[in-house]
This record gives structure tokens, sequence and C-alpha cells, in this order.
């Protein structure tokens, strides 16, 4: 079931995310949707609380190149990382990436993030796994990390930026 996305300015984006204790039916259904909102959206991560659901659990699927245009083919289901109460063991290094959010829909800003990321995290039956990455799974890992901490990417450019960015989305709003 696609499920609505929570935009920012919501307060929702705010809350903290609890850890995900029962690895039940209902996950399982929470990732399902996950997944079919996120390739609808044509997103390549998702957060829980996007999607209104304040728990510790996000996805990741990175498309693949392929000959179709179908999202599906792309991102298949069976290439979704799914995390579940993700800690970061360690974090090295820096870069520069120009990200976008399904929650902040049509706009995109370079951020600073970790280069390399460790993470510990559980799958949708509850098994223990590490991750480790250097390339766009990093990124994508802290930026839907961030939105279990309650923090949206726009809260990590500079002050001229924010202020920017602050105007032109109220006036978007607006206009909407």
């Amino acid at each position: 079931m696609i499920r609505d996305i929570v935009v920012y300015p919501d307060k929702r984006l705010k809350m903290v995310s609890e850890p995900v204790e029962r690895f039940d039916e209902e996950l399982h259904t929470l990732l399902d949707d996950m997944y079919e909102t996120m390739i609808a959206k044509n997103g390549v991560g998702l957060a829980a609380i996007q999607v209104g659901v304040p728990l510790r659990v996000l996805i990741i699927n990175v498309p693949v190149e392929t000959d179709s245009d179908d999202p599906q083919v792309q991102q298949p289901k069976e290439n979704t990382l799914e995390v579940i109460n993700p800690v970061i063991l360690d974090a090295e290094g820096k870069t520069r990436y120009q990200e976008g959010c399904l929650s902040v829909p049509g706009y995109f800003e370079e951020v600073d993030r970790y280069k390399e990321v460790r993470i510990e995290y559980q799958d949708r039956y509850g098994k223990k796994h590490i991750i480790e990455d250097d390339e766009f799974l990093s990124i994508a890992l802290q930026h839907e990390i961030d939105h279990l901490d309650g923090k949206v990417f726009v809260e990590k450019l500079s002050i001229i930026k924010r202020k920017k960015f602050e105007k032109e989305w109220k006036k978007r709003l607006k206009n909407r």
C-alpha cells in the first residue's frame, strides 16, 4: 500500500523515532508499504517517520543500471536494504554530496557528510548485521538515520543557504 509522505515543515519530522521491539507481521507490512511508497515517489531511501510512523526503520534501494524505465526493474525489491534500529559504529572522512528528500520535494542542495560509515542494524526478522560503505550508500544511510533522529537535510545547510531555502519554501507552500 502506498502511504502519504510527511512533508517539511510537518512537526513529525522533528520526532526522534523509537526502537523497534517487535519483529512481527506489522513491521513486515510497514517495510513492504515503505518500498511501494518509495518506488511510487521515485525515491532511493525512506525512513518510517516519513510515512508518519515514529520507529527506527529505514529502507534504501540504490537503482541499478538497466534499459528499462520501470522503477521496479531499476530498484528490484530484493535489492532493498531494510535497516532497523541502526547504530553508527564508526564514521570517518569527509565528503559533499547533492541531496534531495521525499519530504522536501523538488529541493536539492549539497550537504557535508562522512565519507565512510560502519553501521550495525537488524533486519526484518531481528537478526543483527554490520554494513560499511564509502560510496552513495554511505550518504543515503546517514541521510535516513538523520530522519530517525528528527533531522532533515536542510538543517545541515549554512545559515545563508538555510534562510534562502526557508524563504523559497514558504513561498512554494503558499502557492500550492
